[in-house]
């Protein structure tokens, strides 16, 4: 590539997108009001990188006022960010948090009626809150942006996501809905998909949650490690992230080089659109049109074959260059 992309990560201490970006060369740095741990999920490995950590607000690393990383240093980024991508806090946002919302003995009276839950009764101004900060990040001043967050509230309050993703699209073993909201960027199709869902725990109603939820229940000590460890990125999302979006920012803005244009193909954006329907929203401002131009639920394979053939070699290219 003739220059490295500036991605920002936001709200996100594990650093497992951050890093899937850095694999591929790029300056890519992770911001969160936590400390980065780095841990990678489904092991007890950690590879923390203060130099590429933000530790503070998010809003002084997008207008650049304060780029202190973690170690003390300061961040150089030449030009704009090329593209954040969000992680907002989702306690407060996920309709699995609704329960606590409201009083239990008032849930057959309508929402206008209810009281707050005895236990958790700022719980409506958190969830303000967090409405509020999910669209700080979704009006950045970005060219690109993805916000990910669990199928919540946001899809009422603002408008619908862009697409829906699953761990084992990517080769993870594992499920978890997750919901992209995206400006200016394509949907991600599937990469190594595996069809091991992953292992659920059956209660005795008869509902069930993926294992390693439970694990998150049974494994961490507070409130603050669970809450870590229900939103680490799962590493074949997070890679899938980093290829496909670099390739496809690359070719947009003019940055492969004479090889690896060859490798990609002067129509693969051409066929990415086919395949996933393209770029839908260029703002975000909610149009109800685009809200009913979905992104198909199962892909052309002998599309998806061919593009993914051809990501695959220009990776392997850049990481053997």
């Amino acid at each position: 590539m003739k220059r490295k992309l500036n991605i920002l990560i936001a709200c996100e201490e594990s650093q497992a997108v951050c890093r899937a970006f850095r694999e591929l060369g790029h300056n890519a740095y992770s911001c969160d009001l936590f400390k980065c741990s780095g841990t990678k999920f489904g092991t007890d490995e950690a590879e923390p990188h203060s130099e590429w950590h933000f530790d503070h607000d998010v809003t002084t690393v997008l207008d650049k006022t304060d780029l202190t990383l973690q170690n003390g240093e300061q961040a150089v980024i030449e030009g704009d960010w090329d593209i954040m991508i969000g992680h907002p806090p989702c306690t407060f946002l996920a309709v699995s948090g609704a329960k606590w919302m409201y009083h239990p003995d008032d849930k057959d009276k309508p929402i206008e009626e209810r009281r707050p839950h005895p236990h958790f009764p700022n719980r409506r101004k958190e969830q303000e809150d967090g409405a509020k900060f999910f669209l700080f990040l979704a009006n950045a001043n970005v060219k690109r942006i993805a916000i990910e967050n669990p199928v919540g509230v946001m899809s009422s309050r603002w408008r619908k996501p862009d697409q829906n993703i699953q761990p084992y699209m990517f080769g993870d073993p594992y499920s978890k809905n997750t919901c992209l909201w995206l400006k200016n960027l394509r949907p991600l199709h599937p990469s190594e998909e595996t069809d091991d869902h992953g292992e659920r725990i059956y209660f005795e109603s008869g509902k069930s949650q993926p294992k390693w939820y439970s694990d998150g229940l049974t494994k961490t000590k507070s409130k603050e490690e669970r809450q870590k460890w229900r939103s680490k990125t799962f590493p074949g999302i997070a890679r899938g992230i980093a290829e496909q979006w670099t390739i496809q920012i690359a070719a947009e803005e003019g940055l492969l080089t004479e090889e690896e244009r060859k490798i990609i193909g002067d129509d693969y954006l051409s066929l990415v659109d086919k395949m996933t329907g393209g770029i839908r929203y260029t703002n975000a401002v909610p149009n109800p049109a685009l809200d009913k131009k979905r992104v198909p639920i199962r892909f052309n394979p002998e599309l998806l074959e061919k593009i993914e053939r051809r990501e695959q070699a220009l990776i392997h290219y850049w990481k053997h260059l």
